[in-house]
Parts: C-alpha cells; sequence; structure tokens
C-alpha cells in the first residue's frame, strides 16, 4: 500500500519554509527573467546534499560541501545565467554570495547553501546578487516557490517544483521541492540543480541515507545528452517543525520517508528527461530479467544514452537493431538469444524482437505508437530476475541550434 500522496506545492510547502525569485541581472542582456532565488527556514535544519562527480566542479559546490559538514543549514541562494565554475575568484564569490544571504536573512553565513548555474567560464559579477538579495529582503513568502523555481531556470520550458505528504509517528509529514535541468544532464552524476525541504524531524545522517536511496534509482538513472555537469546540487533540509518523533534510525518511519521521496525524485526525473533540450519525446526504458539489478541498470542506461536509439525516436523508427546493439555493448552479461523488445505508448505496444531476432511487424501501428509523446522501450531477458528503468528523451535538431550558440 502506498503511504504518501501527491499535493499541489513547491519548496515552501513544509511547515516552517519561505522562498521566492526575483530578477536580478546575472546576465546583462537580462532585465524580465528572474534569476535570483532565495530559500529560507525560520529555524537551523538538519540538512544533507548530494554532488556532481565531474572532477571538474563549480566553487558553489566546494563552499556548500564545508557549510555542509556540520549537517546544519538554514537558507539557500542560487542564482541562474553563470555557473560560477573555472572561475579564478569562484571561491570567493561564492563565499560572498552566503554573506550577502545571511546579512539579509539574519542567519550564519556558514549555514547558507550556496548553487548557480549557467555559462561555465565567464566570472559571476557579485553585483546583481548584491541588489537581488535587496529586492527579496522582507519578500519570502510561502507562495514565493513558484517564483524561485522559475529563478533556477535556464534553458528548461517548464518549471519543476512538487510537494508529497506521508504520516510519520501519527504526524503529516510534507516534503516539497523544485528542480531545474535541460541540458548537461548524465546519470551517476548525484543530480542536477535541485532543492528540497521537509517537516520532518530526522537527523542528518539519515536524511544522508535517504537521499542518497532515493538518488541512486531516480536522478541518477536521467541521462538527457550524456554531459556531465560541473554544478549539479541536491540540497535537502528538514525543520523538524512537523512534530514527529526524530528519525534516528531506519525504521519503519524511515522507510516511508524514502517511499515517499523516492516516489516524488523519480516523477521528477520523468520531467528532466521530458523537457531535455530540443526534445519532442520522454523515453523511460525498462529492463526484466536481468542477469543481477546491476545489469539491469546498466542496460537501461546505455540504451536511453545511445544517440543512435534516441534519433530513432525522434524519426518514429522502430529500429530493434539499435536496441539490441546498445544492450550488446552495455558490458552487462547477456544471453543474446534470449533479449525481447517492445514499444509502448498510450496508442498500444508492439513486440519488434524475439529471442534476439527481428520481426515482421505493422511499420504503421509501430509508427503510430513511436510518434506519442511519452515511449516505453521494454527489454525482456532470460537471465535473472534483476529490473530497472532509466529515463532519457529523444534526439532533434533543436538540440544542436540550441547548444550550437549557448552563450550568445
Amino acid at each position: 500500500m502506498q503511504n504518501f500522496k501527491f499535493i499541489d506545492g513547491s519548496v515552501t510547502s513544509p511547515l516552517g519554509f519561505t522562498a521566492n525569485g526575483v530578477c536580478a541581472g546575472v546576465k546583462p542582456s537580462n532585465t524580465t527573467k528572474r534569476d535570483l532565488a532565495m530559500i529560507y527556514c525560520e529555524k537551523p535544519c538538519n540538512a544533507a546534499a548530494v554532488f556532481t562527480k565531474n572532477l571538474v566542479k563549480s566553487s558553489t559546490i566546494l563552499v556548500s560541501k564545508k557549510h555542509l559538514e556540520n549537517g546544519v543549514a538554514q537558507a539557500v541562494i542560487v542564482n541562474s545565467g553563470n555557473a560560477n565554475a573555472c572561475n579564478a575568484d569562484g571561491i570567493e564569490i561564492a563565499e560572498k554570495m552566503c554573506e550577502i544571504a545571511a546579512e539579509t536573512l539574519g542567519v550564519n553565513a556558514d549555514d547558507v547553501i550556496v548553487a548557480s548555474t549557467g555559462v561555465i567560464g565567464q566570472p559571476l559579477p557579485i553585483e546583481p546578487i548584491i541588489k537581488g538579495a535587496a529586492a527579496l529582503k522582507g519578500n519570502l513568502t510561502k507562495d514565493g516557490g513558484t517564483n524561485a523555481a522559475e529563478a533556477i531556470m535556464t534553458t528548461d520550458t517548464v518549471k519543476k517544483e512538487w510537494a508529497v505528504q506521508m504520516t510519520l509517528g501519527g504526524k503529516t509529514v510534507t516534503v516539497g521541492g523544485i528542480a531545474k535541468g535541460s541540458g548537461m544532464i548524465h546519470i551517476n552524476m548525484g543530480t542536477t540543480l535541485s532543492f528540497v525541504t521537509t517537516d520532518a524531524a530526522i537527523s542528518s545522517e539519515m536524511l544522508s541515507e535517504a537521499l542518497h536511496e532515493a538518488v541512486e534509482v531516480s536522478y541518477n538513472m536521467v541521462s538527457v545528452d550524456g554531459d556531465m555537469s560541473t554544478n549539479d546540487t541536491l540540497a535537502i533540509m528538514a525543520s523538524g517543525l512537523a512534530g514527529n518523533e526524530m528519525i534516528t534510525e531506519k525504521n519503519e518511519d524511515y522507510k516511508t520517508f524514502v517511499e515517499g521521496i523516492t516516489a516524488a525524485f523519480k516523477e521528477v526525473a520523468k520531467k528532466l528527461a521530458r523537457d531535455g533540450e530540443g526534445a519532442t519525446k520522454l523515453l523511460v526504458c525498462k529492463v526484466n530479467g536481468a542477469k543481477t539489478y546491476g545489469d539491469a541498470v546498466v542496460i537501461s542506461k546505455s540504451v536511453i544514452c545511445s544517440s543512435l536509439v534516441k534519433a530513432a525516436m525522434f524519426g518514429a523508427d522502430a529500429n530493434c537493431g539499435r536496441i539490441l546493439c546498445a544492450v550488446g555493448y552495455s558490458g552487462a552479461e547477456v544471453d543474446t538469444d534470449k533479449i525481447d523488445v517492445a514499444y509502448k505508448s498510450s496508442k498500444g505496444e508492439i513486440l519488434v524482437c524475439k529471442s534476439g531476432l527481428g520481426l515482421a511487424f505493422d511499420e504503421d501501428k509501430a509508427k503510430e505508437i513511436l510518434l506519442e509523446s511519452e515511449i516505453e522501450i521494454l527489454i525482456t531477458l532470460g537471465d535473472g530476475d534483476g529490473c530497472a528503468e532509466a529515463y532519457g528523451c529523444d534526439l532533434t535538431y533543436d538540440y544542436v541550434k540550441i547548444n550550437g550558440d549557448y552563450r550568445t
């Protein structure tokens, strides 16, 4: 039985949190788009985060990691339009952003999480941040989550925000979040840029454990373009204001909490993939019957990362050879004589490969299925009980257009 429910909400839905976003003009050409956000809690929170595994990291990650060493945070400041990565003064600017937020909110600068997203290798001017913080002062509200979600967008076409509720120890607990991501997204990266809040009472150690469990089967199963960002950050803060008994071990309340955030993260993962730069289709690759769970993960990732598969899905071409090829070079142990492949969408399902051999099928029916905006690639193996699913998108002409002139 499902122990949680999705509700209308955002990062401000849990008790104790407010937020907002404004146009600070981080990019000189920006005069209207929100590009600076703050999230604030009325009390210090237990906190945890995961970050990119790219060796080239934004200075904001180095600063946030340091600030989170004690497992406590009270606020987030984040800008879009500039990644503050590969800059000589990056650390200084990131620390200054935390100081600006601290002064604005009346908190300790060491309790501020900082993040940036945008162009890499260009200096981040501090003046717009100072101006934006002044505009945000006194204007953080319970309704400001949507503005904050908008402020962290870069090439995103839609805001990504969510909230879920569950019962822990007889108390109603809420978890809410915002995320951004459209390009430069690749699996096993940590995550994209995402900020999560909850009013659950949970220790920072258990919060970190829960975060890693949920990320592994959600965000880390997404790939848009195979490029791992320098800035990926997923941070979570827990106010404890829901009044449930503090979760300090992996008990039933912990399991319920993980179940709720995992379901939410999977929905966000799909939104990130669906909103891939230039994308027209969400691709969900579901693998069943792999020798192990690890093999299922490797295979599903291999398929949704294949440029040939992604291009075929854009063209609604039911070419099973591209799927089989991606399975074969995935590195997983597979009996190739037992591979079945099918495509599924709201228009139906069609089997295109049986026991490793291509089938004759109705090409018109297959095209009708693949013209839909959400496609499931179903791979059934005969090797064991391992199963996994990964999330990706099609590869379109617009992806090249967007990234060909990204800086301009």
